[in-house]
């Protein structure tokens, strides 16, 4: 193939670069003491919200700017727990972003799906509801944001701050459920799913349980 053939055959393809801020939510502490995790490993910690929202960018040519998607999982064990597996039990919904149109809400879910890796394989469902995302100081440093789902999905975070130690030997003792740039750990404001899709519904708030985090994806 010519050197002019490969430019022209590159530049047909569709552009997939992204951009964007993160939050997720569990039901188990990921600041943490490992005396408190290894109470809740295998205990709790199954259940997580987890959205991005789209600042910039298009996935495979559909512009994404502004939109967002999250995903509410149900696994069958501590969701991050090195020694045992969620996989292959894990049942999924996804939230497409309602204003989006059909050709942006197939996108926003190959996208979720690509950065979740396993966990939003299984999808139960896929509905569309109004999603807000809201960020203090637009910055992951503030570690307070909030996004909600109609009356389905919501997470809301607060920083951590000197209260919230109980052991004084806390740290960060499971990473984020998909890749990020920059990810703090946060206080858990409000973990909520009310949908029936999953076979259970839940809200865990006032825990340490929460990542605000920024992400990019190209390719």
């Amino acid at each position: 193939m010519s050197i002019l053939a490969a430019t022209c055959l590159a530049a047909k393809l569709p552009t997939t670069n992204l951009r964007g801020d993160y939050v997720e939510a569990r039901t188990a502490d990921v600041y943490t003491g490992p005396c408190f995790a290894n109470g809740e490993v295998g205990q709790t910690g199954r259940l997580a919200v987890m959205g991005w929202h789209v600042e910039t960018g298009e996935w495979e040519g559909v512009n994404l700017a502004g939109l967002s998607v999250m995903g509410v999982i149900r696994g069958k064990s501590t969701l991050g727990d090195y020694a045992a597996t969620s996989y292959p039990a894990v049942k999924a919904v996804i939230i497409v972003d309602e204003k989006a149109t059909p050709e942006q809400r197939m996108a926003l879910q190959a996208f979720a799906q690509r950065m979740s890796g396993d966990l939003l394989t299984d999808v139960v469902k896929t509905v569309a509801q109004p999603i807000d995302f809201q960020m203090a100081g637009n910055s992951v440093h503030s570690m307070q944001a909030e996004m909600i789902a109609g009356h389905l999905a919501k997470v809301a975070t607060r920083p951590l701050n000197e209260g919230d130690q109980i052991c004084h030997n806390e740290g960060v003792f499971y990473p984020p459920l998909t890749e990020t740039d920059h990810a703090m750990a946060a206080y858990t404001t409000a973990n909520s799913y009310t949908g029936k899709e999953l076979g259970e519904s839940w809200s865990y708030p006032e825990k340490r349980s929460a990542f605000v985090a920024s992400f990019h994806y190209s390719n």
